[in-house]
């Protein structure tokens, strides 16, 4: 049998005089280290649901869900993270593309007795095309893509539009000056394939 060390010695007795290095947790409040990777939260002001953290959450612990009146005039779309399912990789901060809308925190206890209780969800109000009604992705999105792009958003009517609905300068009563209704639409907010649509209309005139 090999004799022990001395370092091994040396760990035992602080062990014996300050007591056992681990955490006296539930006794005590257990603090983790900074860098530790813990269970990721939503940011409800800086997420512009864009889904980028679905997209590359290896473990698929987030889902959403989009929900659209009857009539067509409002919509919502609800983002779930599933702590349950969730690898805390991190994927999901360092592909966010505000830097801000979902980050890992330090929570680590994440016992339970109900599943139900380890999932989280945001809100937010979806775009609806002015024309079809389709889902065009969050407003907050096009808002930001919007602002990111500066000047170079008003080659694109659907983000000009948005960021002047925002800033409460655009007019709603946009009518045609022929007797072409796809004329109008092209100072809408539309999809992409009503774009299409209204621009192959106005080519022809």
């Amino acid at each position: 049998m090999k004799l022990p060390k001395l370092r091994e010695l040396k760990e035992a007795i602080i062990a014996l005089i300050k007591g056992p290095y681990t955490s006296q947790f539930p006794q005590k409040e257990h603090k983790p280290h900074p860098n530790f990777r813990g269970k990721p939260k939503f940011n409800q002001g800086a997420c512009v649901g864009c889904l980028g953290c679905e997209n590359v959450c290896p473990a698929n612990a987030i889902s959403h869900e989009d929900i659209v009146d009857k009539n067509k005039n409002s919509a919502k779309r609800i983002i779930t993270h599933y702590a349950d399912t969730c690898i805390f990789c991190g994927q999901c901060q360092a592909y966010c593309i505000t830097r801000e809308g979902i980050k890992l925190s330090n929570e680590w206890e994440l016992s339970m007795f109900d599943r139900r209780e380890s999932k989280d969800s945001i809100e937010k109000e979806l775009l609806l095309c002015e024309v079809c009604g389709d889902v065009i992705g969050c407003k907050d999105h096009i808002i930001w893509l919007a602002r990111e792009l500066g000047e170079l958003a008003y080659s694109n009517p659907t983000l000009y539009m948005t960021r002047l609905k925002e800033l409460g300068i655009s007019d709603d009563e946009v009518k045609s000056a022929v007797n072409i209704a796809s004329r109008s639409d092209r100072m809408k907010v539309v999809c992409a394939r009503c774009r299409r649509k209204t621009t192959l209309t106005t080519e022809k005139i």
